[in-house]
């Protein structure tokens, strides 16, 4: 199973080696387009190669994929989150129980009962 991790992650690593020397001609990212350079004041350009913008955007996509799935699934934690003290609350009351019905009984019975 550790080979198959290994030979994953080298084809991973080779592809985006081969996807960064195929893309590395330099291209030019604008945040404002070019028809309204005219009415902004600032219209700020970065040249970087084109492999860095096509990483950068898989990360973005990524990130913003990850927050959104925890925001999605926080009401699920929540739930848990309660059900989880309810078990601990039952699990005291049952051990408090089981404190009280063993006073009414004998002790060798006690034993015997917790042992099985």
């Amino acid at each position: 199973m550790r080979y198959i991790r290994y030979a994953s992650i080298a084809i991973f690593a080779i592809a985006l080696i081969t996807i960064g020397l195929a893309n590395r001609g330099a291209v030019t990212l604008q945040l404002v387009p070019e028809e309204l350079m005219g009415v902004a004041a600032v219209a700020p350009s970065v040249q970087l190669p084109l492999f860095v913008v096509i990483f950068f955007s898989i990360l973005t996509g990524l990130l913003v994929g990850f927050v959104w799935e925890w925001f999605r699934e926080h009401a699920l934690r929540v739930e848990k989150r309660r059900k989880e003290q309810e078990v601990d609350t039952l699990r005291r009351e049952v051990t408090k129980l089981k404190g009280e019905s063993r006073k009414e009984r004998d002790d060798v019975l006690a034993l015997l009962e917790d042992a099985g």
